[in-house]
């Protein structure tokens, strides 16, 4: 830890909060064509700030959507390693709004807590990583290692040219290691070591009968209704202990080690029954906590057939619909499970209907990084120094594309670096971020630099 900077990110934690207020109070909706310029406002923000704060290389990089911002200081010592700082400044849309108890982009602060859209998500991380480039800048003129910044507008929706962009750029975006904050921890004030990600895949199909609706007196019994027939193939994939039945969905699994099982059985768990479920349910042989981490899974995420309004309307639909989602875990590769997922379809789809099958267009593999990693060491003591406890190492269930995107195209690992807590409500009216994990954060970032260029 260097106390130079310490002592220089302790004097300025007011004017570091003013900065933050300021950045949260742009609505950088990215998903909303509405809020265009805002978004551009909110990338001119952070390279302002940037250039403000001592990079000699900042700027705003157009894409088909929304820009991204890239900075660069590569002045430390030849064997100081380089890292990539990857981060959002989108934000999701604030709706519904009357849920707000406070205006989402008139940041709030009460009870300890930073109420406002982004606040967690992903603006209040990244600007504390951005503070702390600012402090050594500012107090030492120079950063411990090689830093080069990708902050981007389009997470929300998807990253959508971020891929083509990193892969146009190799050389420019070219890292030794990246660091991500954009997680959180298990509970508060509890040091949280990410060390794995879900990955991603689905699709929605159709089953289609009649060309339009039919009275079911007239026609039950000799035609097929699609929603029934709906209910068969959904119910063909998956069991009631949570095991999915599609062919060859676990072949490529790489199997929990008894050394894994341990780690997220001493890591603390969310009470789930808050969440006002009866209970918790389980893929068979598996925890809770297991299957929530690392093992696959597969939802359904929207159904819908018939007659949706008050009383009864006796028909038999023309159509229904299913969306399907699967979680991935390391083995598993999405387009060979979107194959799986229709051969099943196909397979069980039965007679009088036909299906109609649409892929859903963004993927992504899963990430895990060895627990053991030197990186990750190294971040569980940033972590244990600031927080004053010893760090859990978890996997999530949860995807961020760009994490697989980097390991795939830079061949490099990533180090979750997450301060959010359970109670932040990630795309939820009141989303807020504590203020002592904000003061606590810069800290162990600025702890953590050290300790890497060692």
């Amino acid at each position: 830890m260097d106390e130079q900077v310490i002592k220089y990110l302790n004097e300025h934690q007011q004017e570091n909060l003013d900065q933050l207020l300021k950045f949260l109070k742009i609505p950088s909706v990215s998903t909303d064509s509405t809020y265009k310029k805002d978004v551009k406002d909110a990338a001119t923000f952070v390279a302002g700030y940037l250039k403000e704060a001592g990079f000699n290389q900042v700027e705003i990089q157009e894409t088909k959507g929304h820009p991204l911002v890239y900075a660069e200081w590569l002045e430390a010592s030849d064997n100081a390693p380089t890292v990539l700082f990857y981060g959002h400044y989108d934000v999701q849309p604030a709706e519904p709004l009357h849920e707000w108890k406070s205006e989402p982009f008139s940041p709030e602060i009460r009870d300890g807590r930073i109420y406002a859209r982004g606040a967690s998500d992903d603006k209040g991380q990244v600007f504390m990583h951005l503070a702390v480039f600012k402090a050594y800048l500012q107090t030492k003129e120079r950063l411990p290692i090689n830093v080069k910044i990708c902050i981007e507008g389009e997470e929300e929706i998807g990253s959508a040219n971020l891929y083509e962009r990193l892969n146009e750029k190799k050389d420019q975006f070219q890292a030794d290691f990246a660091v991500i904050s954009d997680s959180g921890m298990v509970d508060n004030d509890q040091p949280t070591i990410l060390y794995g990600l879900k990955g991603f895949t689905g699709l929605e199909f159709t089953i289609k009968g009649p060309d339009s609706d039919l009275h079911s007196g007239m026609y039950g019994g000799a035609i097929r209704n699609p929603a029934m027939a709906m209910a068969h193939v959904l119910a063909s994939m998956k069991n009631l202990e949570e095991v999915v039945l599609v062919n060859g969905f676990y072949d490529q699994v790489e199997e929990l080690t008894e050394e894994e099982r341990e780690l997220m059985a001493q890591a603390p768990s969310e009470d789930y029954t808050t969440t006002g479920a009866s209970g918790t349910v389980s893929e068979k042989g598996f925890t809770a906590k297991e299957h929530t981490m690392a093992r696959p899974t597969l939802e359904i995420n929207g159904l819908y057939s018939g007659y949706q309004g008050e009383g009864t309307k006796t028909i038999i639909p023309a159509t229904a619909t299913a969306k399907l989602t699967c979680r991935l875990v390391p083995g598993q590769e999405p387009q060979e499970i979107q194959d799986l997922l229709i051969k099943h379809i196909e397979n069980h789809l039965p007679e009088g209907v036909t299906a109609e099958i649409k892929k859903e267009p963004l993927s992504a593999k899963a990430y895990r990084v060895d627990p053991n990693h030197p990186l990750m060491k190294k971040a569980a003591e940033s972590f244990e120094e600031t927080f004053g406890k010893e760090a859990v190492y978890v996997r999530m269930g949860g995807s961020i594309p760009v994490v697989e995107w980097l390991d795939s195209i830079y061949h490099i690992p990533v180090v979750l670096l997450g301060f959010g807590t359970p109670e932040d409500r990630l795309h939820s009216p009141n989303e807020s971020f504590p203020v002592d994990h904000f003061e606590k954060g810069m800290q162990t970032i600025a702890t953590y630099w050290e300790k890497v260029s060692q």
